[in-house]
């Protein structure tokens, strides 16, 4: 447990005050300091510190706090303190601090703290802040038709985003910090009467289980709040575009904001809401059905594809048709190595190129991952090390899990895909259905605070089977009156016909 901090109240006197400031950051160039005098007769002294890329050249021209000081020069010594006392100079989120140390943390959030002699509060006022990278478009989650836009490094800026999209004043943002020492800003956005109170409370019991240094990234909240650490199958939904996670609000659930990082966290999730895009929702029901199902199949065969080729080749191969079965044998002529060896080799040729693509800049990285697949491939299947029906099944496979929307769902896949390997390398078929058995008893065994992660496929009763039609089909507009399972009971209707008649007739 980390010792609790002392505190050290403000003084009236400014002189204690500079000097328990100076203590606290004692050698740190980059924190400002400077002393002035307010007032008509200039009687009244006054210290403002910032970070020095918070407040910039223009802080006694341009920013709120020049203006302040600016209009304080021009009252008497009480109309000062008076102005100060009941913020009556309008100032929005204007904060009073009682302590030394909580004006620091204050000020490290990018704002300007000021300190007025006879005055035993500081005041922190707003300022430009951090430098950011502002909003750009998402890196992931590729939409045809859509929003462009996709969350930033600030997490005020991302909350401010999903007020964008609903402008509710049920829309609750509330603020926890993470990290003893990085007291990074930790926002939970949700919207009050649609989400279950008990989902809010264990999200806080779980962000406030571990005490550690610092919060970096919405990734160290994930892993520090799963249940089922050792699944590969995340339980949150990640994800970089405001208008998905707006949809999340209005479904019920939360939404984990963390400062530094372009990644929300949704939560609950099920299997079914990482096949879902967000532009699912702004095409046509049938072409939206018809991706959806391939995104599904795509899923299965990430996983299967390779570690059913072996089991076929290997142990089963009178299920194959004569003609096929002459040409797999035909293609490895020549090859030295078993099957095994031949897939594992260019799977594991894949995984590199895709981690080298990742890793290298800008086009570079597009570049190596087309050009090596070709090269590498090519190279392989004419110095006869691997059969071409192998390069045509890992591509194939690598295909399938570019396809799922959602990487960090999809990388459960791709590690899931050396266990079938290896199984079906082992006992054939009956090592396939295995490990298929496995995973689905593990899936179904998973939940996500509360929800089955196999849901709508199973629990489907609980919603009157309403969910199912947002499932492996996507029913029209017009026929998805409910909100899914993450919402309330009593709060399920989201479309109506104006005449009130919720079944739409």
């Amino acid at each position: 447990m980390a010792q609790e901090e002392k505190k050290t109240p403000v003084s009236c006197s400014l002189a204690e005050n500079i000097k328990g400031y100076k203590q606290i950051f004692a050698d740190c160039a980059d924190i400002k300091m400077i002393e002035m005098k307010l007032g008509k007769d200039a009687s009244v002294a006054c210290f403002i510190a910032y970070i020095e890329i918070t407040g910039g050249n223009a802080l006694f021209e341009k920013s709120m706090i020049g203006k302040l000081l600016n209009n304080l020069c021009d009252c008497d010594k009480k109309e000062i303190y008076v102005r100060l006392k009941a913020n009556s100079l309008g100032l929005s989120d204007v904060t009073p601090f009682a302590t030394l140390e909580e004006a620091a943390y204050g000020m490290l959030a990018g704002d300007t703290i000021l300190f007025v002699d006879g005055f035993d509060q500081a005041l922190k006022i707003p300022d430009k802040g951090y430098p950011g990278m502002g909003i750009s478009e998402p890196t992931s989650e590729k939409a045809v038709r859509g929003s462009s836009e996709g969350f930033s490094d600030s997490v005020k800026v991302n909350t401010s985003m999903i007020r964008k999209r609903i402008r509710s004043p049920k829309v609750k943002v509330r603020e926890v910090k993470g990290g003893v020492r990085s007291k990074t800003n930790i926002d939970l956005v949700y919207m009050e009467g649609l989400i279950y109170p008990d989902v809010l409370k264990e999200i806080e019991r779980r962000l406030d289980r571990y005490e550690i240094d610092g919060i970096l990234d919405s990734g160290m909240i994930e892993q520090l709040s799963e249940e089922k650490w050792y699944s590969p199958f995340p339980q949150f939904q990640t994800t970089q575009r405001p208008d998905r996670a707006a949809m999340a609000v209005l479904e019920g659930r939360i939404i984990v904001l963390c400062d530094n990082s372009p990644e929300a966290l949704i939560l609950p999730t099920d299997y079914n809401s990482f096949i879902q895009t967000s532009d699912d929702y702004y095409n046509r029901w049938e072409i939206a059905s018809f991706a959806r199902m391939l995104r599904f199949i795509a899923s299965f065969f990430a996983m299967t594809l390779p570690g059913l080729y072996l089991a076929v080749c290997n142990f089963h191969t009178q299920i194959l048709p004569t003609k096929l079965l002459l040409s797999f044998a035909e293609a490895r002529q020549g090859v030295p190595f078993p099957g095994v060896v031949e897939v594992l080799l260019m799977e594991l040729s894949f995984e590199l190129l895709r981690e080298a693509g990742i890793r290298l800049p800008g086009a570079m990285g597009n570049t190596i991952g087309i050009v090596g697949g070709l090269i590498i491939g090519q190279a392989a299947v004419e110095a006869n090390l691997v059969s071409p029906i192998v390069v045509i099944v890992i591509a194939f496979t690598a295909l399938c899990s570019f396809a799922i929307p959602n990487e960090e769902f999809a990388t459960a896949f791709r590690l899931l895909k050396f266990v079938f390997i290896a199984f079906s390398a082992w006992l054939g078929f009956f090592g396939f259905l295995l490990m298929l058995l496995a995973v689905l008893i593990h899936l179904s065994r998973l939940s996500s605070f509360g929800i089955p992660y196999l849901m709508p496929f199973v629990g489907a009763d609980l919603t009157d089977y309403e969910d199912e039609r947002d499932a492996l089909f996507r029913y029209p507009t017009f026929m998805r009156r409910y909100r899914p399972i993450f919402t309330r009971r009593k709060e399920r209707v989201r479309l109506r016909k104006k005449d009130g008649n919720e079944n739409g007739k």
